[in-house]
């Protein structure tokens, strides 16, 4: 027994969560996932893997990650997104704080695949993430996206060798797929906190957050990945302002 729980929550995830459960073999003594009425065969794949599988309509990313959290049946949780694996230098850390007994958080490095390319710069490693954690008093805050982590107080977090490696972008169009989908999110999260957009902002901040990446960032290292990386946060951003604008204006017009 390693008392660890893994959780994940899912949606149309066959294509990642047999890579993500399948590292999680020897670490966890649980996989559980919460499933928010995939199309396709995910909760099939997963069963199959040995996770117990619960299927929840979608709510958000932090109600659906805390109710999974509370099906878990061990005292720490390890929180995975399915289109994550653990490294294997990951693996061998985690190992020695499963002998050790666990305690408090801990921190992992997070590596991230972009159409085949592992990204190191610009802005995007090590992208640290708290993701070992006790069960009790820990709780996911945040309605939109970007949902974070509140521990117990006085929680000592600990940084672990080895990357979490995420296999997030697998085509441009997956990544283009994903700015759509988030920026509606964040341009709703910011209309819900009365924030506006105005040409400034609308104008100069995806030109901002280009010139932060690519050169600031060293985003350039990456060759052609950095590019395309760098002009599409670029576009992410500017997608965010442009629906926050349109939400101001329907609002004035209502």
């Amino acid at each position: 027994m390693t008392g660890i729980s893994a959780v994940i929550i899912t949606r149309n995830e066959a294509h990642n969560i047999e890579r993500c459960i399948a590292s999680l073999t020897g670490v966890v003594d649980e996989v559980v996932v919460v499933d928010a009425e995939s199309t396709d065969n995910t909760r099939e794949l997963a069963s199959a893997m040995g996770a117990r599988v619960i299927v929840r309509p979608w709510t958000n990313y932090s109600d659906q990650k805390n109710h999974a959290n509370e099906l878990a049946s061990s005292a720490f949780i390890l929180s995975m997104d399915a289109d994550e694996a653990l490294s294997g230098a990951l693996r061998a850390s985690l190992m020695k704080v499963i002998d050790q007994g666990p305690e408090g958080a801990y921190r992992f490095s997070r590596l991230t695949n972009h159409c085949g390319h592992w990204v190191r710069h610009g802005g995007w490693y090590p992208d640290a993430k708290v993701r070992l954690f006790p069960r009790t008093g820990t709780r996911w805050e945040g309605e939109h996206v970007h949902e974070t982590l509140a521990l117990p107080p006085n929680t000592a977090i600990t940084d672990l060798q080895g990357d979490l490696l995420h296999f997030s972008y697998p085509t441009i169009a997956s990544h283009e797929e994903r700015i759509e989908r988030y920026s509606t999110l964040h341009a709703e999260g910011m209309h819900a906190r009365g924030k506006k957009a105005g040409p400034v902002k609308r104008w100069l901040s995806p030109v901002a957050k280009f010139i932060q990446g690519y050169f600031l960032q060293l985003g350039f290292l990456d060759g052609r990945a950095g590019w395309r990386i760098a002009t599409l946060s670029a576009r992410a951003v500017f997608l965010k302002y442009r629906k926050l604008h349109a939400m101001y204006r329907a609002d004035a017009n209502t």
